[in-house]
């Protein structure tokens, strides 16, 4: 199919003088609205054949470019849920913590799933939780795929919402690169947003929102209050550019096949490689970014390992060589008891927050998950884990957020 925001590029690569914004004078592709460009807040031209090419392909009555990740598509689908009449929210409390930001700017109450773990690992809802709490909301959000590489039961969960006659929406922030699978989150939501570049080829920030025709003029509300008015050139044509990519059986096949190889857990989710190293989690990140591999993200048990149809067998290959030569270690799991808090809360430093009762989420980034939830004890082991973690969320100059309680 015919790439048309990077031939409209193409296409003026001649003299052009900048007195136009952005301000490193330099044209190439990163422009602004001009005469010859579209424009992403109303396109008429290669941006609109683009984004209809798009919707035709992922199944959709409209589909939106986005240039500001899939946190941006996440507030614009639950602005449109609270448009059509939407105050209540089901969803997973381990859904990405833009899920529960947007609850809380818009006005949404976030109505949580029970959110178990086994072995660590975030499991998702069963059909049978759905059924008994789908009553408890105007609308349900589900994460497919996981960060894990795991599932939902996307079927059983569209039949509970025709049921109940409330829409379902999907963060599909991880599933861009299954829209030729059975298990698209399009083949079932009403609304859903692809993180086209965190598993295609496009640029970072670039995703793509999308909606059945009966959700499709709210969503595009919601997209005009929450998509920056200033869009990059670059990414919308990588996004146009990651959608219109072919599959690449041959590296979903040697993925599976390395999955088997080395030991990862069973998903169902190609793209994701998760591989258990327990307490020697720290040391295989080490021991691999030394050798110039670096995996997406270490939650203190398992590293997981992102791959994409750009993989190649030889690096598979490299990969397959250096984990066979790493430990593994023992799996530490990190939930608490839940309990109830106050509202008088004190910081702590992480070093004292063992058995503290958390008063404001947080986790490791990525995957940008709660590692320990508001309410709920702080084990030893997340504790050990937010002290080794690089990157984390929710915590305040190092410090953690606990209620005050009675000595």
């Amino acid at each position: 199919m015919k790439l048309h925001i990077r031939a409209m590029l193409k296409g003026q690569r001649g003299r052009h003088l900048s007195f136009h914004t952005p301000g490193h004078k330099r044209r190439g592709e990163d422009i602004t609205e001009l005469s010859y460009s579209d424009n992403l807040l109303s396109p008429t031209g290669c941006i609109a054949r683009a984004q209809q090419d798009a919707a035709h392909i992922l199944g959709a009555a409209r589909s939106f470019f986005l240039t500001d990740g899939s946190t941006s598509g996440v507030f614009a689908m639950l602005y449109a849920l609270k448009a059509r009449g939407a105050r209540r929210l089901v969803a997973s409390p381990f859904s990405h913590r833009s899920v529960k930001n947007a609850c809380m700017v818009l006005g949404l109450e976030f109505v949580p799933l029970k959110g178990e773990r086994a072995e660590g690992i975030p499991l998702q809802p069963t059909l049978k939780e759905l059924a008994a709490r789908i009553g408890e909301g105007d609308a349900l959000l589900l994460t497919s795929p996981d960060y894990y590489g795991n599932f939902p039961p996307l079927k059983g969960a569209r039949a509970l919402c025709d049921g109940a006659h409330i829409p379902l929406v999907i963060d599909g922030a991880h599933g861009a690169h299954l829209h030729f699978s059975a298990e698209y989150a399009g083949r079932f939501a009403d609304m859903w947003v692809d993180g086209v570049h965190k598993s295609l080829p496009a640029r970072t920030q670039g995703a793509v929102v999308s909606a059945r025709a009966e959700y499709a003029e709210a969503l595009e509300e919601g997209v005009s209050l929450f998509r920056t008015t200033s869009p990059s050139y670059p990414i919308l044509a990588s996004v146009e550019y990651a959608v219109k990519y072919p599959r690449n059986l041959k590296t979903e096949l040697l993925a599976q096949a390395l999955k088997r190889e080395v030991g990862a857990l069973a998903n169902a989710d190609w793209s994701k490689l998760v591989l258990p190293f327990g307490d020697e989690a720290d040391a295989a990140q080490r021991a691999l970014e030394a050798r110039g591999i670096y995996p997406e993200f270490n939650d203190g048990n398992y590293l997981m390992f992102y791959l994409s149809p750009c993989t190649k067998a030889g690096e598979l290959k490299a990969l397959a060589r250096a984990i066979k030569k790493l430990p593994r270690g023992k799996l530490h799991f990190a939930a608490g008891a839940r309990e109830e808090g106050g509202e008088a809360t004190e910081l702590v430093p992480l070093s004292a927050c063992e058995g503290r009762l958390c008063a404001k989420e947080c986790g490791v980034f990525p995957p940008c998950l709660p590692l320990v939830e508001r309410g709920e004890r702080v084990s030893a082991a997340a504790q050990r884990t937010l002290l080794s973690a690089r990157s984390t969320f929710g915590l305040e100059e190092g410090k953690m957020r606990v209620f005050l309680e009675e000595p």
